[in-house]
């Protein structure tokens, strides 16, 4: 019965039953690669890549208030500042950081006192994943951490970040700071390990 109703459509439209069989086949191929083709096109506009995590950090959301009263005073290039908050990140691929019972020890190593800074001045402290050098590194903190002004110069605000070395091993160390009154401090990159206690200096309130 099939075969000659195409038959008869065949015969209307002038053309063999064999022919309408072939049109037929590739009209319906056609039809399936164009399906194939916008399901293609309708995934990709679904399908997000992954994104990395969010490394952004908003000043105007670190405050403005001055030292906590008594509290020790951490000293940038001489000027009191508050520490407001802290990046740190594995140095090279595979690292993990230590412990945070052993980063407090660490961190005391690089400026004594600083410990006790970070106890009491409470900056927001982030966890960064591994980083491969300490100028790349830098160059994050001061493009995820954007500082007022002309990057932080003409305001209270500055950061400082670099590399740090330890008997223990080596981690990258970003450091937000808002001093009481505007300054030109800015953006500074630590290049040798160093040059941290040239610039830091924690003391008693």
């Amino acid at each position: 019965m099939g075969d000659g109703i195409l038959d008869k459509m065949a015969e209307t439209i002038g053309i063999s039953g064999r022919e309408l069989m072939i049109y037929a086949v590739v009209v319906l191929a056609v039809l399936l690669a164009l399906l194939v083709v916008w399901k293609v096109i309708t995934g990709r506009k679904h399908h997000r890549p992954e994104r990395g995590p969010d490394l952004t950090i908003d000043v105007q959301s670190l405050g403005t208030q001055g030292l906590p009263p008594g509290a020790p005073v951490l000293e940038f290039y001489n000027v009191p500042v508050r520490l407001a908050a802290v990046v740190l990140a594995p140095a090279g691929r595979g690292s993990v950081l230590p412990p945070p019972s052993q980063l407090t020890e660490l961190i005391d190593q690089l400026v004594p006192g600083l410990a006790e800074v970070v106890k009491v001045h409470k900056p927001l402290i982030r966890r960064w994943p591994p980083q491969l050098s300490a100028e790349g590194f830098a160059r994050t903190v001061f493009a995820n951490v954007k500082l007022p002004g002309d990057h932080g110069k003409g305001t209270p605000w500055c950061s400082v970040a670099g590399r740090v070395g330890f008997p223990q091993g080596s981690l990258m160390l970003g450091l937000i700071l808002r001093a009481a009154s505007p300054n030109n401090f800015g953006e500074s990159m630590i290049a040798k390990e160093h040059e941290w206690l040239g610039v830091l200096r924690a003391r008693s309130g």
